[in-house]
This record gives C-alpha cells, sequence and structure tokens, in this order.
C-alpha cells in the first residue's frame, strides 16, 4: 500500500493543481456528485503525474507484471508514466472496436497469458474498467490488479473483486473531501 508521507504529497498536489471540484456534477456512471476528482487536470500537470507514477511504480514493483495497460481516455496517461517509470511496455484500450488500420481495441503488443496492471485515473462502479478488463481477457491478458489514481468508494472495489480482481487505489475520495453520507 501507499506510504503515508507519499499518499499526503499526493492528496496535496491533486488540490494544488486543481483536480478536486465542487458543485453539481454528472459522472460517467450516471450518478449526480456534489464534488469532481478531475484527473485529467492532474494528468496534464507533469509535477503531480510524476507523483501519481511513482506512487502507482511503487505498488507494482517487484509483482511479476509483464506490461503496463491503460483505459482511453483517463488511463492513458497514467499508464504512460507508469510505463515510463518501470521499464514495462504499454498497452492501450480503445473503449471501442476501430473499423479502419489494423482495427481492434488494443494498442500494443499483448501475448497471451501476460499480466497486466490495469491504470485508471477514477473509480466509482468500476464500469468503465471493467469493460477494460473483460477486453483484455478477451485478447488473451492476465488481469488480476486496477491501480486507480482515486477511488470514490462507490461499490468499485466489490465489483472488481467479484471478478478476481484487486483495486488498489492510490487514495480515496474520502481522503480529498469531507463526504455527507446524510
Amino acid at each position: 500500500m501507499v506510504e503515508n508521507d507519499t499518499k499526503q504529497e499526493l492528496i496535496t498536489a491533486l488540490r494544488s493543481c486543481g483536480a478536486v471540484k465542487f458543485g453539481d456534477f454528472k459522472l460517467a456512471s450516471g450518478k449526480k456528485s456534489k464534488y469532481y476528482i478531475d484527473i485529467k487536470k492532474a494528468s496534464t500537470d507533469p509535477c503531480t503525474l510524476r507523483i501519481i507514477a511513482k506512487l502507482a511504480a511503487d505498488n507494482i514493483c517487484d509483482a511479476g507484471f509483464d506490461v503496463v495497460g491503460g483505459v482511453a481516455l483517463g488511463g492513458v496517461p497514467i499508464a504512460t508514466a507508469v510505463s515510463l517509470e518501470t521499464g514495462l511496455p504499454l498497452l492501450l484500450v480503445r473503449k471501442e472496436v476501430k473499423d479502419y488500420g489494423t482495427g481492434g481495441r488494443i494498442v500494443g503488443d499483448l501475448k497471451d497469458g501476460a499480466r497486466v496492471v490495469l491504470m485508471e485515473d477514477v473509480t466509482t462502479s468500476g464500469g468503465s474498467v471493467l469493460d477494460g478488463i473483460l477486453a483484455l481477457r478477451d485478447a488473451g491478458g492476465v488481469v488480476d490488479t486496477v491501480i486507480t489514481v482515486v477511488d470514490r468508494e462507490e461499490n468499485a472495489m466489490d465489483r472488481l473483486d467479484f471478478i478476481g480482481v484487486n483495486l488498489i487505489p492510490l487514495v480515496k475520495a474520502s481522503d480529498l473531501v469531507v463526504l455527507d453520507r446524510t
């Protein structure tokens, strides 16, 4: 798990770069929220992205992964930074199959049986990353670990656990915002 000091460094960086926003938002899951975690702000800020990559790399060090994957769009810059930090090859998972060029949903070299650690920006229900996991598994990859920058603590962990995938959040929403659960 993430060390307390480096976790606090990420929390501070996420707040400083403007990734934590308050207001009325609609999430990708369709739910409404009083706060939004804009990891695109974080992943376009080199200092914050560097912290994310270092923390993620620390979590996968010596775990025997063959490749780092990211689901388009939010997971791509994170997976790219982690690939650079770890030296592991990079895979990208498109949201849909392309009917031009080489086609397919997977960009990169996925060997049958390769262990993939999948990177995600924010998890809420886990739906987006679940789709990526299934695409990689269908293509012959072994996916049992997802690292998310922020888990909104809204059932993604249980949903992924149900299919045999460990969700590792670098931080949780409750670390970033005070949640009113009344």
